[in-house]
């Protein structure tokens, strides 16, 4: 059963929602959402799902600004600061696993940006906006140099652009989708649980 609860950050207290799987987790997902959106994307909900069914703990983490009710997303520097703080509290409730982080668009620069303080193995970040749209010279790449295995998945028609692969960043591109994926949100969620089993963190 989901279990959604506050934690209290320095900006103001972030909503975790929490689906568990039955038996024993193979690691803990923590996702976060885009700068005007919810942790109801499509392809959260789908990639939520594929994760609980193999074996992970998936916490869906509202960042403060949009618990308090706004759409207009906070700096950046508060957004790593809370979804920092909401990491450690929720690495003390699962103890003893691997934590892999993630979310889309906003959410996924926050998981790459704090990916290293944070302890985690990996980071899967979907649609993530390389530049703002029609300014590639904004290029956002450098955020994906995380120190640890990292998937993008990205669809060819994205307005943000489409990250380069590099030594730790594999980049899967999806035919056809736009910064949404909304196309196919479950064949996004299993190409992600695919690469979890390459690193051993679905539960066999």
């Amino acid at each position: 059963m989901p279990h959604d609860d506050l934690i209290e950050t320095p900006h103001g207290p972030a909503r975790v929602d929490t689906d568990q799987p039955t038996g024993p987790a193979g690691a803990l997902l923590l996702l976060g959402h885009g700068a005007g959106g919810g942790v109801d994307a499509p392809d959260l909900l789908a990639l939520r799902d594929a994760a609980v069914a193999a074996g992970l703990v998936v916490a869906r983490v509202t960042q403060p600004y949009r618990v308090a009710g706004r759409r207009a997303p906070a700096p950046a520097g508060h957004l790593d600061t809370a979804w920092t703080a909401v990491s450690t509290v929720l690495r003390e409730r699962h103890p003893g696993v691997p934590v892999v982080v993630g979310g889309r668009s906003s959410g996924a620069r926050v998981a790459c940006r704090t990916a290293r303080g944070v302890g985690a193995a990996g980071v899967v970040a979907l649609a993530f906006p390389l530049h703002p749209p029609g300014r590639p010279e904004r290029s956002r790449a450098a955020e994906l140099t995380t120190g640890v295995p990292t998937l993008v998945v990205n669809g060819d028609r994205d307005p943000f652009g489409v990250p380069e692969p590099g030594p730790d960043v594999r980049v899967v591109i999806r035919p056809g989708q736009r910064h949404d994926l909304r196309g196919d949100p479950p064949g996004t969620a299993a190409l992600v649980i695919d690469w979890l089993r390459e690193h051993g963190w679905v539960r066999s």
